[in-house]
């Protein structure tokens, strides 16, 4: 068995030694090196040619973003992130993502040994994902707003929230959400989304989101009427459901366990959606490791939604989406840069008609 080769860089001889033990324990995995800074993880990246980088955020000598720029324009290879519990952090984090790393760790904020160790599992589980994600090499600047700009406004602007847009991502979702939402014009349906990420992080991303969209973008709160021109992101502590109140929409959070291991769980958000908004809502499942989505986004077409998924070529990984088309829930599956475009087309064809399932 090929063993997945990890290079693990931290100023941190502690979080070194504790990574070490991690990655050594699996028994698919060894680790080829481990570097106190940027500097000297250069020249054990040409010497060991690692599968998967390790690396801290917040780096001596280099900073740990401008490492990860150079690399993933020189060399790129998977990167996951390894992040403080801080607003700092989590902003760190969010523009790391941006800029190619494939996932993320934190830190325990107490006892970081005991934290570390007790978290092994989902540590092993996010480098095993990060070495069969699809790494991309970057130009030296990425625009905010892709060629040709948002998609214009529909020629009947929507008035109401009754027509709605449901997302699910993981791993690569981050940015897969960014470029599908930086395209929607400003009277776009209310959006709810659902991204795996822990609490602390997903209100750092919205607030991203917001200064870059034409739309708004929160992390939602529970009991907020969805709007148009308005998405909702579940927060990191709680499951994000679509709830009826009258002829409105509105969110709900909820905070019972996880779902496929997940909390937010995408399938919890789309069997909401297929509840209580049936034909009026479009699913869109995004990049992401696992098969959370696949059986709600099932339910939503059944109730009459109309679902999308990112193909193949364009997710970092293709495990949500395929999940989701293997179980017959989808009806187009097309390129990232496509979606938004395709689920604008299919609100200004339908309007108000029921959707064909």
């Amino acid at each position: 068995m090929t063993k997945i080769k990890v290079l693990i860089v931290d100023d941190s001889a502690l979080i070194r030694s504790l990574m070490k033990e991690i990655v050594a324990g699996q028994p698919d995995m060894e680790v080829v090196g481990v570097a106190p800074d940027p500097l000297v993880a250069r020249d054990l990246i040409k010497q060991t040619n690692p599968d998967v980088l390790t690396l801290d955020v917040e780096m001596p000598k280099m900073d740990g973003l401008d490492f990860l720029e150079r690399l993933m324009r020189l060399r790129p290879m998977p990167v996951v992130m390894v992040s403080s519990l801080t607003e700092r952090g989590s902003e760190i984090t969010m523009r790391a993502l941006e800029l190619g790393a494939v996932d993320f760790v934190t830190k325990p904020k107490l006892s970081i040994q005991s934290g570390l160790l007790e978290s092994t599992d989902v540590i092993a589980e996010k480098i095993r994902i990060a070495s069969r994600a699809r790494i991309k090499q970057r130009s030296a600047a990425t625009p905010a707003v892709p060629p040709g700009g948002a998609l214009a406004p529909l020629r009947n602007p929507l008035t109401s929230s009754e027509k709605l847009i449901i997302i699910g991502a993981s791993t690569g979702g981050t940015e897969a959400i960014k470029d599908f939402l930086i395209q929607l014009p400003s009277d776009c349906p209310g959006i709810l989304i659902t991204q795996h990420m822990p609490e602390g992080f997903t209100r750092s991303f919205a607030n991203r989101l917001d200064k870059l969209c034409k739309i708004s973008v929160k992390e939602a709160e529970g009991g907020e009427r969805v709007l148009p021109g308005h998405a909702y992101l579940a927060p990191g502590h709680s499951h994000l459901q679509l709830v009826r109140s009258g002829a409105n929409y509105m969110t709900r959070l909820d905070q019972g366990p996880p779902v496929n291991r997940h909390r937010p769980s995408v399938d919890v958000l789309f069997h909401s959606a297929a509840v209580a908004a049936g034909k009026n809502a479009v699913g869109v499942i995004l990049t992401g490791m696992g098969r959370d989505g696949a059986a709600g986004m099932l339910e939503m077409r059944q109730a009459g939604a109309y679902n999308l998924a990112q193909d193949e070529a364009t997710c970092v990984v293709f495990g949500m989406p395929k999940e989701a088309i293997a179980c017959g829930a989808t009806h187009e599956v097309a390129p990232l840069h496509e979606l938004p475009g395709r689920v604008m087309a299919f609100f200004a064809a339908h309007g108000n008609r029921a959707m064909r399932v």
